[in-house]
Formats: structure tokens, sequence, C-alpha cells
């Protein structure tokens, strides 16, 4: 599988929270940012390899440079 570069995962995982904030305070329009992030979301999903936004924000931010193991393990201990 190919896997998208870090600082493209990190740029998604910004815009997602971005305007999932903004949908928020906007209450869940319909408008553009609505659309955006919708396809924001569909693009952290295909980038990641998985089919639900909360699996793929999960996967990005594992694989952004200062992540750790999920289950705390410290690599090469």
């Amino acid at each position: 599988m190919l896997m998208a570069h870090p600082v493209v995962l990190h740029m998604l995982v910004e815009q997602y929270e971005a305007l999932r904030a903004a949908d928020a305070v906007n209450g869940g329009s319909d408008g553009p940012e609505a659309r955006r992030l919708e396809d924001v979301a569909y693009t952290l999903c295909v980038a990641t390899g998985t089919t639900d936004v909360e699996a793929a924000l999960a996967a990005a931010r594992g694989r952004l440079p200062g992540a750790r193991p999920a289950d705390g393990a410290v690599p090469g201990s």
C-alpha cells in the first residue's frame, strides 16, 4: 500500500479539525464548508487506507513524527 507523506497527513488532520470546529459552530450547515469537510474526511480515509474518519485520524496521527505506538510501547526497547 502506498503511504502518504507525513506532511500531507499533518495538513489533512489540521484541515479536518478546523473544518469540523467550524461546522460545529455553524450548526452543521449544508454549505461549502460542510462539503469541504466531507472531502477532507474522504481524502484522509484514502490516504490512510481506512473507511472510517475516526480510524483515519488515528492512523494519520500514528504516522506523524513523534507519534508513539497506541499500546504505549517504545520501539526498540
